[in-house]
């Protein structure tokens, strides 16, 4: 899980850097195209069926829809915030789960999970400063991934033992392409050889943060490694520090300190109820 958070921070570098002349739509293709490549690969390594079963298409297309409008919001957040807030803001999708998951599958809300949501989102509107300038509406879309991510996420619940994992991201990476593709052609600006590297490290991080946060859910169960995903917060600040040369405002650090401290209590609390039950 560390791995998948330093990776997807990896990739939001890339495509700040890339952002300046290539045009969103062909960031999102090419994001897309090398990560279907890249499960491509273990789908038939490990013959996992690549499109899964005729009867989840209905929900794998609505996972892949969700999962493709967060990635756009995504980029379009990176093109034009601070990394770190982008990042803040968008871990803002496992406590919409807690509430998608609790509407739609009718999962219970633990008692510590109603103020840690309250406090995460706290934390979201301080980062966020709203001051109603221009700069408020790339962090409403980086707000606008969390929600979209988090009906995906959701999705991902429903597909537990029913669909493989990898069979998941290569329906969504398919369904990214071929929807990115009009788009891309439109608006194509052909990229100098730096840009033509830059695409395809994001896509190559963000092959392997999706790799990652797989198998991390599953060798392990998800309440002991999620926590471990606001780590990429951590990893946003520094790199935007180190490679973009952001620098943060307080805000930034207090909403932080929030979303990651809310974060922590909902795994402090399974922990707890986790050992309580194996000692009963």
């Amino acid at each position: 899980m560390l791995l998948s958070a330093f990776f997807f921070a990896l990739m939001q570098v890339m495509v700040k850097l890339s952002g300046g002349h290539i045009p969103l739509m062909e960031q999102v293709f090419f994001r897309n195209l090398v990560s279907l490549f890249i499960v491509l690969v273990i789908i038939l390594k490990d013959h996992v069926s690549m499109f899964g079963a005729k009867k989840y298409q209905p929900w794998l297309f609505g996972r892949s829809f969700f999962g493709y409008l967060g990635v756009i919001c995504m980029f379009y957040a990176t093109n034009h915030a601070n990394q770190a807030d982008v990042s803040t803001l968008s871990k803002m999708s496992p406590f919409l789960v807690t509430v998608f998951a609790a509407i739609f599958l009718k999962e219970k809300i633990s008692k510590i999970q109603v103020p840690a949501m309250v406090i995460a989102f706290v934390g979201c509107i301080v980062v966020a400063n709203p001051a109603f300038n221009s700069n408020l509406f790339p962090l409403f879309v980086a707000f606008l991934n969390a929600v979209t991510s988090a009906v995906a996420y959701t999705l991902l619940s429903y597909f537990r033992g029913k669909v493989d994992a990898v069979t998941v991201i290569m329906h969504f990476s398919t369904f990214s392409v071929i929807a990115s593709l009009p788009f891309m052609v439109m608006d194509f600006v052909m990229p100098t050889a730096y840009e033509w590297m830059l695409l395809l490290l994001i896509g190559v991080f963000a092959g392997l943060g999706q790799i990652c946060l797989t198998y991390a859910y599953r060798m392990a169960p998800a309440a002991e490694v999620s926590v471990y995903n606001y780590s990429g917060i951590v990893f946003s600040m520094i790199l935007g520090y180190v490679m973009l040369g952001q620098t943060l405002g307080l805000n930034s650090w207090i909403g932080g300190a929030l979303v990651i401290a809310a974060s922590l209590m909902v795994y402090l609390y399974n922990q707890s109820k986790t050992k309580a039950i194996a000692q009963k």
